[in-house]
């Protein structure tokens, strides 16, 4: 009989169709001897079926009258092989996923032969099967929409009561294979963006609800994972292995699938959602853990729960959840920590986590998977345990006057350089979550006074006699009657929903506001507070320099005098340290450099949105606790010169701001002038900044030294120091022996730098440290998997020997005059960048806000 299959005939013909459906009517039993025909003739009808539905509709008119999908069902019910099962499953995954006509799609669905195959017992322990069985289920998912999913499910009273393509689904969505976990996520996600309100009635109603819990406990528990894994990173000191970044980037793909999940619009699930984050993340474990010294042992550090907090409010935008998430901030740590374990305040005990996980639901949690999900889960629920224990061991006393809001404002005051960057980026992104209320913003002090004088120019025009007083204040005294607006109703639903006592909280926290002054003053004082450190890395302080201009849209006069005091004397002092650079080692760099930051700090501090990404919270612990090199090196006095020029720019244009004058787009910097007549770089010839190799030069004022570069190889050459504008060099060149007083440059190296020192016990000898010609941040370098990576650079040396001790004081002196002329010349071409006080007049205005 199979043996006819192979004989020549039209491969893309009606009647190939007919034969081979008539072969598989035939067929009683599928074992080993017939197993490859059967397959062969599956995968054909599927190809003929495609080609069909593009090019002649009788090919699937003919499928519908010999009733093949049942015929399908009969065959998969007697076949033994595991290889029909593997190709039944992709032929209909084919058919599916090509058919174009929606009369097709109809057909396929009805009848109930999808369901039962959907639901038939396939042996998952071969996982082929199960990644076939699977890509299966999501062909199907591709082809739903409002009328063909009622195909699929089984209702009663206008209520769903069974939806096989959804629950089999979800039973796979831990699974430890990645391609599986996607496949489901794009199941699920395409049922919920059907929009069919009966379906989604029941895929958030229990049990099928269950299914969202589990996410986000799986979620907590790759949080959990993160935090060790950093943790243990950070105490062996090692750079971010790539099972961070991959943790990191898993971590964020589970937010985004929640994103989708909220995008499809539907209410209960977003409710759903909302209360399991804040029960069993939120509320129990983040808020908790941004102190720096919690008093319970927390199981996640302060900086991942601030780059967790800000991964959660930046990629799923529900608004409870959000709102939720801020007025927490307004309760301290230990409200959340000392309820953490009692039911009765509305976090999910131990117990009861272990057991649901000992009883799941048979018909969404029947799986292996589900139950190594569970299994997980009581894992994770330990460190609630903990938090149990320390509540009932410490007998917490609330102290309600240190709030979370006042935490992060403290790490911006008097935090490490990541805690600093964690709150700002906290802070930043509170600000750009439309979801937010204002009063919202307002009562967290971050509420842009653009928009503040808009709603009290509002509440004014309407009547509000609170409004009109506070639009002609020069305080904000916004929270004057109490909390209100959206902030109100979220403090209440914590303390009802969550049992947590908060009237001392409450209460004295707004006593507190309004005794001393507006929140928007406290966060105004600790970004000023901030642009006075001298610890903080200069980018971070762009970061919060970008939070102060969306805070304030104009200038001085949103700023007081005490502030704009404290601004002058940091930016003093900024200026000079510059000035001592410009006598260090990497002089000829500072122009460059400052005209480059300044086009990067004005593009980011009057950025719409924040420079970073959540994960740069994370990844600059590395950063800030790389290991500095020697003292000794130029390398690390390169970086810090950097350093020095981004807090100056920031600073000169937080100048600007405050004064309300407008950003120009480069430095004023004076223009290069011409070279004195007398100078040892004209007198030589040499006319060029950077001199190259093999260039002719007079070395009539060169000194004869002599100097090995390889061990008993030395070479005689005419040693010259010149500067040439705000660059300078060492020259080694060779006489020329045809022309007299020439010579030849051999080899060239930066000036600056070079610490000239004497040897003490050979006084002919001239030791010199020849730094590179550039620093290792500003060349990077491509690594083999796509990453920038600074540079490995370092110094070379020179030991110089003269003919006599008079010749080598003489080449001391040259490179020590020359280093001078060159520093002077980059002093003046920074005059006007570091003469800003006068060049405003802000010595009358600083004057006058000192006294008054």
């Amino acid at each position: 009989m199979w043996l006819a299959f192979w004989r020549s005939r039209n491969r893309l013909s009606l009647d190939e169709l007919r034969y081979l459906t008539d072969q598989l009517f035939k067929i009683q039993v599928v074992n080993e001897v017939n197993k490859d025909f059967v397959v062969e003739a599956l995968r054909s009808i599927a190809e003929l079926i495609t080609y069909g539905d593009q090019h002649d509709s009788a090919f699937f008119e003919f499928f519908m009258e010999k009733q093949v999908m049942g015929e399908f069902v009969r065959i998969l019910k007697i076949s033994r092989p595991v290889s029909v099962s593997l190709q039944l499953l992709q032929t209909l995954s084919i058919m599916i996923q090509n058919l174009k006509s929606e009369h097709a799609i109809y057909y396929m669905f009805s009848n109930e032969h999808i369901n039962y195959l959907i639901t038939y017992s396939f042996n998952f322990a071969n996982e082929e099967l199960l990644s076939y069985y699977v890509s299966f289920l999501r062909a199907i998912s591709g082809k739903l929409n409002k009328n063909t999913i009622s195909l699929l499910v089984k209702t009663q009273d206008d209520d769903v009561v069974s939806f096989p393509l959804y629950t089999e689904a979800i039973r796979f969505a831990f699974h430890e294979e990645n391609m599986v976990r996607t496949a489901i996520r794009a199941l699920s996600l395409n049922v919920y963006h059907v929009g069919d309100e009966s379906v989604n009635r029941f895929v958030a109603s229990p049990p099928q609800s269950k299914y969202f819990s589990n996410w986000v406990k799986y979620f907590r528990k790759q949080c959990l994972e993160l935090s060790e894994l950093v943790s243990d990173a950070l105490k062996s000191s090692l750079e971010p292995a790539s099972t961070i970044l991959a943790a990191v980037d898993e971590l964020e793909d589970t937010l985004y699938y929640f994103s989708d999940i909220t995008s499809a619009g539907i209410p209960d699930v977003g409710r759903l959602l909302t209360d399991e984050f804040l029960k069993h993340l939120v509320f129990p474990l983040l808020l908790p853990s941004l102190k720096t010294e919690p008093a319970y042992e927390v199981k996640i550090g302060s900086v991942t729960s601030l780059y967790l907090i800000c991964c959660i409010l930046h990629i799923v935008k529900i608004k409870d959840l959000a709102n939720s998430i801020a007025a927490g901030l307004f309760f301290p740590p230990e409200v959340f920590v000392a309820n953490s374990g009692n039911k009765a305040n509305g976090f999910l005990s131990v117990h009861e986590l272990t057991d649901e996980s000992k009883q799941p639901d048979n018909e969404s949690l029947g799986s292996e998977n589900d139950r190594k999900l569970e299994a997980h889960l009581v894992d994770c629920s330990r460190g609630t345990h903990v938090h149990e224990e320390a509540a009932v061991k410490a007998n917490v006393s609330i102290d309600s006057s240190v709030a979370l809001r006042e935490t992060l404002l403290s790490y911006i005051r008097d935090g490490n350089d990541v805690q600093v960057l964690g709150s700002l980026s906290v802070l930043a992104v509170l600000l750009q979550t439309k979801e937010l209320d204002e009063s919202m913003l307002d009562a967290l002090g971050i509420l842009p006074q653009r928009k503040k004088q808009k709603k009290l120019l509002l509440e004014s025009l309407v009547g509000e006699h609170s409004g009109e007083e506070q639009l002609f204040s020069s305080e904000s005294i916004s929270m004057k009657d109490g909390l209100s607006g959206e902030l109100d109703g979220y403090l209440q639903r914590i303390k009802d929903q969550y049992c947590v006592s908060t009237s001392s909280t409450e209460e004295g926290a707004s006593r507190r506001c309004h005794r001393f002054q507006g929140p928007f003053l406290k966060v105004l004082d600790a970004l000023v507070a901030l642009f006075c450190r001298s610890n903080i890395p200069g980018e971070t302080l762009w970061d919060g320099g970008w939070l102060l201009r969306q805070l304030l849209p104009h200038g001085e006069a949103e700023f007081s005098s005490h502030h704009l005091v404290l601004l002058k004397e940091s930016y003093k002092s900024c200026t000079r340290a510059l000035l001592q650079e410009t006598r260090g080692s990497w002089p000829d760099l500072i122009l460059t450099i400052i005209i480059n930051e300044w086009k990067k700090c004005k593009r980011a501090i009057e950025a719409s949105s924040p420079r970073k990404e959540p994960k740069s919270i994370l990844l600059s612990q590395w950063k800030f606790h790389e290991e500095v090199a020697s003292s000794e090196s130029s390398i690390p006095a390169g970086e810090r010169m950097c350093e020095v020029v981004k807090v100056f720019v920031l600073l000169h244009q937080l100048q600007l701001f405050s004064l309300g004058r407008p950003l120009p787009e480069q430095p004023s910097i004076n223009p290069q002038g011409d070279h004195p007549e007398n100078s040892r770089a004209k007198t030589s010839g040499l006319d060029v900044s950077i001199p190259k190799p093999g260039t002719e030069l007079k070395v009539a004022d060169a000194l004869p030294c002599r100097i090995a570069f390889e061990r008993g190889k030395e070479r005689h050459f005419r040693f010259l120091a010149v500067s040439v504008g705000i660059s300078g060099w060492l020259i080694l060149a060779e006489e020329l022996p045809l022309k007299q007083n020439y010579g030849i440059i051999r080899v060239a190296a930066p000036l600056a730098g070079s610490n000239p020192r004497i040897d003490d016990k050979h006084p002919k000898w001239l030791h010199l440290r020849i730094r590179p010609s550039s620093i290792p941040s500003l060349d990077p370098t491509k690594t083999s998997d796509g990453k920038v990576k600074s540079r490995a650079m370092v110094d070379g040396r020179w030991t110089l020997a003269f003919r006599d001790e008079e010749s080598c004081r003489t080449a001391l002196s040259m490179i020590v005059n020359e280093t001078d002329l060159q520093s002077n010349e980059v002093e003046k071409r920074l005059k006007p960048l570091l003469d800003l006080e006068n060049a405003l007049g802000l010595s009358d205005i600083f004057q006058h806000g000192t006294c008054s």
